[in-house]
């Protein structure tokens, strides 16, 4: 099992209700199922599964990125304002 920090921002962070949790899963989990499991507990966040991008310890990664103890997972949506 490892442990990470989860970053939550914009939707993400309205829905959770945190601006941050931490997460124990098992080893070799990617970020993408790292999502899907955020997906299936909060069906409402869905519509933004395609436009999210995902950091991991400050580097853009992409969906299949293996997650490893210790680490810093950021979900970004899309953002507007003016």
């Amino acid at each position: 099992m490892i442990s990470i920090t989860l970053k939550l921002f914009a939707v993400y962070q309205d829905v959770l209700g945190c601006p941050e949790m931490v997460m124990t899963l098992p080893t070799g989990t990617t970020v993408r199922e790292l999502c899907d499991l955020i997906y299936d507990q909060h069906p409402e966040l869905r519509r933004w599964q395609e436009l999210t991008r995902f950091g991991i310890n400050l580097q853009f990664v992409e969906a299949d990125t293996s997650l490893t103890d210790g680490d810093e997972v950021v979900l970004i949506p899309p953002v507007s304002g003016g």
